[in-house]
């Protein structure tokens, strides 16, 4: 199994917050280093010093680390044309080495696009499908060759494609918890399904939905890497648990809720052989700290040696 770790700057972080915990993360071996991509702080949190912009940071950070993957999850299509995505994208890509994972997503957060004048149409399904299309259908054309693109939301004519990405393809994350639709756009475009934040007895019942899609299209489910992302707090007893879910708004009951990762390493070594029952194959820990870089120290140290 792989195990990354995944922040929300929007709630309060710098650059240099940022570095640490990337720098931390690389030095402990996890797989990656993976952040949100919103404007916005949500709840109480004042978000300070302010946001800070998800595609300039991962740029920065390519250039200060060497082994980890650094993505989104997730890119909301509402923030950039697929085009200029898809040129921001291939660039850090070159820029790390081949090292990006793109999370793509419909965008949710509607305050936020109020906030900074960003159209935040109340149909974006359509126009997630069409940037899915054009982003994997730039990188993939041969070079020398152009790609067009004429749909009902976006319309490309003879782009020169470039520049190419040095993966290909660069995996792409999509998540969600649709029946239909969203499965079907997972098996025809991701390389990876993420599971954000399920109850446990959910779990089965998403990933059948998927593998369904997959069947349907004559892709093998098996091709698909299964991942989940949720919220953890670890500590080496209650107590420091407990304090760690203070500096985020929370009591120790309220993030002990039987969803959430919390405890030490015995505890979320359990966790994660039960989510290997299921395929998944990558856990996304969200830290929602920035400011606690010996949480990341403790999980690389302690617990990561423990998980399967």
């Amino acid at each position: 199994m792989e195990y990354c770790v995944f922040t929300e700057p929007q709630l309060g972080a710098t650059y240099g917050d940022q570095l640490a915990f990337a720098q931390a993360v690389e030095r402990h071996g996890f797989t990656g280093f993976f952040r949100s991509d919103h404007y916005l702080s949500m709840g109480s949190r004042d978000g300070l010093p302010g946001p800070t912009d998800a595609w300039t940071t991962l740029a920065a950070l390519a250039r200060e680390t060497t082994s980890i993957r650094l993505g989104t999850l997730v890119s909301p299509i509402t923030f950039r044309h697929p085009g200029i995505l898809a040129i921001q994208v291939a660039q850090v890509d070159e820029m790390s080495g081949g090292r990006v994972e793109l999370g793509l997503g419909a965008g949710w957060f509607e305050r936020e696009h109020e906030a900074y004048g960003i159209p935040f149409p109340a149909k974006r399904f359509g126009p997630f499908e069409e940037q899915l299309e054009i982003v994997t259908g730039l990188w993939s054309t041969p070079l020398g060759e152009t790609y067009s693109f004429s749909g009902r939301h976006y319309t490309l004519v003879d782009a020169p494609a470039l520049p190419k990405p040095v993966q290909q393809p660069i995996p792409l994350i999509v998540g969600g918890g649709g029946t239909r639709r969203t499965p079907d756009l997972v098996a025809r475009f991701a390389t990876e399904y993420n599971l954000g934040f399920p109850k446990e007895d959910a779990i089965q019942e998403r990933l059948d939905h998927v593998r369904a899609a997959c069947e349907r299209i004559g892709r093998d489910p098996g091709s698909l890497k299964i991942s989940i992302a949720m919220s953890t707090i670890a500590g080496a007893s209650d107590a420091e648990i407990a304090r760690r879910a203070e500096r985020i708004g929370r009591t120790l009951e309220e993030v002990r809720d039987g969803t959430n990762i919390v405890g030490g390493p015995d505890e979320i070594a359990e966790r994660m052989d039960r989510y290997r029952s299921f395929g998944i194959e990558r856990v996304y820990l969200q830290l929602l700290d920035l400011q606690d870089v010996d949480h990341v120290e403790y999980l690389g140290a302690e617990v990561l040696p423990r998980l399967p």
